[in-house]
């Protein structure tokens, strides 16, 4: 009788995902550090850079919320911060990347994208496709249990 090796996939659970998402998010910390950046700061910067209209302070607030489900008195905090780095800048009402905050958004794009090709190079893109769909699942349902707590 011949042995043969089993080569069972790892099955994707909340515990996998963990391990996953602070893998990635230590990489990307890792990054920031060197920009003087955290990663929620990033995070909101982000959502003005990339807006198709100028937003709020609550327009920023509640994006950001909704990516992170973070307090948002701690996101306000970190709109200050922004702005007390001349990240961001107020005007009226809104509240606009500066050419510095911009560059920034840039620079860590540029430095991640490399970093991002090794982590998700050769992974097949129906594997992908699936791991997409079961995330998107996941997240749908995390939501909906947040919703309900907190209703």
């Amino acid at each position: 009788m011949t042995a043969t090796a089993s080569t069972t996939a790892p099955v994707a659970d909340a515990r996998a995902l963990g391990l996953a998402h602070y893998a990635a998010r230590g990489v990307l910390a890792h990054v920031l550090a060197r920009h003087g950046t955290t990663f929620r700061q990033q995070i909101a910067l982000r959502a003005a850079v990339t807006a198709d209209a100028p937003q709020t302070p609550d327009d920023l607030i509640t994006q950001v919320r909704g990516s992170l489900k973070a307090d948002p008195a701690d996101i306000r905090a970190t709109l200050d911060e922004l702005l007390a780095k001349q990240l961001l800048v107020a005007d009226d009402a809104h509240l606009h990347p500066t050419e510095t905050g911009r560059e920034l958004i840039a620079a860590l794009g540029a430095e991640t994208a490399p970093i991002t090709a090794r982590i998700w190079g050769g992974i097949p893109a129906e594997d992908l496709a699936a791991a997409g769909r079961v995330l998107a699942l996941v997240t749908g349902r995390a939501n909906a249990e947040l919703a309900a707590l907190t209703a």
